[in-house]
């Protein structure tokens, strides 16, 4: 699998196996299925693991530590998450510590290599009334205490660098990237409809291409992530998902983007991930796989290589 420079950090695997579809969150699947899932995504190249412990409540990390019983093998990395929100400035670094203590108990490591603030981030004066069903992390938090606590935390070893999640406010998703200590990695949107779905919680568009370009002008590794946008792009949905959900109104404006991946005898998960992977910028792309036949899916759209200017333009103009 081809390999990219992430950031200054080092090479990765054009794919990651990212942790929702293991951690049973993208449609059914087994704990025993998503065990084999991620050994076989390492055995087919893929070097970075994207975990959380918001995938399925711990689920994702239980099948880490499940696969590979503490030892994960050679040039293989792992990521986790801390969804923060804005807790009292003397409760930052404890909760972050407790975080990350709990993921690394249930991966039975004992680092991981880089550490995710899982929280949007958002001006210290917004109304974050919006954000009803997971918190925000205001700026000043952000700044003044969580960039602090995960450069603790790299000194004493336990993360080797930290990132941010790339889908909050534009502005100040612009600023983190801007100003320093800037994060070492961004998980940035990677479609071609630069959208999250029902994650956006703000009005206006999510920006997702000035994020990459700007995180390439200050050297912050990009991850691309929602390439099929919680399966909107795919040729079905694996899940019952209520009227009117972002990825139900996603998947309606798909129809001409499933039209072009049937005519080009291949999945819409497949081109979506092609499309991804092609975009400039972004240095690796996240599945959200659950299973070994979505997985091979993902695998061999990659191992065709990036689109062509002309093939990428078909695709933005197929949502039209």
């Amino acid at each position: 699998m081809e390999s990219r420079q992430l950031g200054d950090l080092w090479p990765v695997s054009s794919l990651t196996l990212g942790g929702g579809g293991i951690g049973q969150l993208w449609g059914k699947t087994t704990r025993d299925e998503c065990i084999a899932t991620t050994r076989a995504a390492v055995d087919s190249g893929i070097t970075l693991l994207d975990m959380a412990p918001a995938y399925g409540q711990g689920e994702a990390e239980n099948v880490i530590g499940a696969a590979f019983e503490g030892k994960l093998p050679d040039g293989v990395r792992i990521t986790t998450k801390c969804r923060l929100g804005t807790p009292p400035d003397g409760d930052v670094e404890a909760a972050l510590t407790k975080s990350l203590a709990e993921s690394l108990e249930r991966m039975r490591l004992d680092r991981v290599d880089v550490f995710f603030l899982h929280s949007n981030i958002i001006p210290d004066d917004y109304d974050a009334s919006a954000y009803t069903d997971r918190p925000a992390t205001r700026w000043a938090t952000y700044r003044e205490r969580f960039r602090p606590a995960c450069e603790k935390l790299k000194a004493q070893g336990r993360i080797g660098a930290w990132g941010i999640t790339g889908i909050g406010i534009p502005p100040q998703i612009l600023d983190a990237l801007a100003s320093d200590p800037k994060p070492d990695v961004v998980q940035c949107i990677a479609n071609p409809i630069d959208s999250i779905g029902e994650l956006q919680y703000f009005t206006g568009p999510t920006r997702a291409r000035e994020i990459i370009a700007t995180a390439k002008a200050n050297s912050v590794g990009v991850m691309g992530i929602r390439a099929v946008q919680g399966g909107a792009l795919t040729d079905a949905l694996d899940r019952t998902l209520p009227a009117g959900h972002g990825v139900v109104t996603d998947f309606a404006r798909a129809a001409g983007f499933r039209a072009l991946a049937a005519q080009l005898g291949q999945s819409a998960a497949a081109l979506a991930h092609r499309y991804a992977i092609s975009m400039p910028g972004v240095d690796t792309v996240v599945l959200g796989v659950k299973n070994r036949a979505e997985l091979d899916d993902c695998v061999t759209a990659a191992s065709a290589g990036a689109l062509d200017a002309e093939m990428m333009e078909k695709v933005e103009a197929s949502f039209a």
